[in-house]
């Protein structure tokens, strides 16, 4: 077994079949089926069960899937430590993001990191439920994690760090009809068109339980994708229930900002595995723990609310 031979099953996974695989490597179809085959030879069972000819992963090359991924990343960071020793300070962090988390504290935290590693590249895939982050840092699909959630996030084998409590946010027009104070209860979101996201998301909740409450207020949308509210709210089409995180780049934009009373909170954190990690997302996760040490931006604590004390990992 070498490295070359686990790369082309991980693509052959991360691809659906041979021949997109094939493609994304570079090389012919047969030489890649003939590595796969020749892996098989070597481990005594079948990765895959060929069905028609659709490939579909063997128990076994379930079980494989992690210990491939760990195995390649450290090659790379092997690789990365010798060229970290001629100044190169180069590599890759492959990390997940949500929505809302990937505008702040990513954004923030990243910022930070390029100053200590300004060569490495950032690979950010996107999840919209905690537990797609969960599971790819999990599987080892990526190193870092950020993930925002109802409940403070819990996962004992993995390190997390707990970054900040976002409240929610009403963001409307700069022409909407809304109170001329910093907070709006829910109550008078009634006569209200409320673009929305993808049930199971908090904002979502809130919006539910405001309706369920009695308030007339109107779904007009719902959108999967995040960076198609803020337009839709700047031309009026309708206001959007959002984290806080949102809030800079909304009131610059010249959108209205209230916070929504009673709150809810969107609870963030970092998370990545205890062991394993290349020293790239070892500093990453560093900065982490910074971001969470630090004095809460005035967006992130509502008009007399006592912030939370935050638990720098669980």
């Amino acid at each position: 077994m070498d490295a070359r031979q686990l790369r082309y099953f991980l693509a052959v996974v991360d691809e659906g079949g041979i021949n997109r695989a094939a493609e994304t490597l570079l090389i012919a179809q047969p030489s890649l089926s003939q590595s796969i085959a020749a892996l098989e030879r070597e481990l005594g069972v079948p990765l895959f069960h060929r069905v028609g000819r659709r490939l579909v992963l063997s128990d076994a090359g379930r079980t494989l899937i992690g210990p491939a991924r760990v195995v390649l990343r450290d090659l790379e960071d092997a690789k990365a430590s010798v060229e970290a020793l001629k100044g190169l300070r180069s590599g890759r962090v492959d990390l997940i993001t949500m929505p809302s988390p990937g505008i702040e504290p990513l954004t923030t935290i990243l910022t930070s990191f390029s100053h200590t590693y300004p060569s490495v590249i950032i690979n950010a895939e996107a999840a919209f439920t905690p537990d797609e982050v969960l599971h790819a840092v999990r599987t080892g699909i990526c190193e870092v994690g950020i993930l925002g959630s109802p409940e403070e996030v819990r996962a004992a084998e993995l390190d997390v760090v707990a970054l900040e409590s976002q409240p929610l946010i009403l963001i409307s027009g700069p022409n909407a009809d809304t109170p001329d104070r910093p907070e709006i209860r829910r109550s008078e979101l009634s006569g209200f068109r409320l673009i929305v996201s993808q049930r199971g998301s908090l904002m979502r909740t809130l919006v539910d339980e405001v309706l369920a409450s009695g308030v007339e207020a109107t779904i007009v949308a719902e959108v999967a994708h995040r960076t198609s509210i803020m337009p839709m709210v700047l031309s009026g089409f309708g206001q959007a229930v959002m984290p806080s995180s949102w809030a800079p780049s909304a009131r610059q934009a010249g959108a209205r900002v209230h916070r929504i009373i009673p709150e809810s909170y969107l609870h963030v954190a970092a998370v990545s595995r205890r062991t394993h990690l290349t020293p790239p997302a070892c500093t990453l996760m560093d900065e982490a723990r910074r971001y969470a040490a630090r004095t809460p931006a005035a967006w992130e604590v509502p008009p007399g609310v006592t912030p939370r004390s935050r638990s720098r990992s669980q």
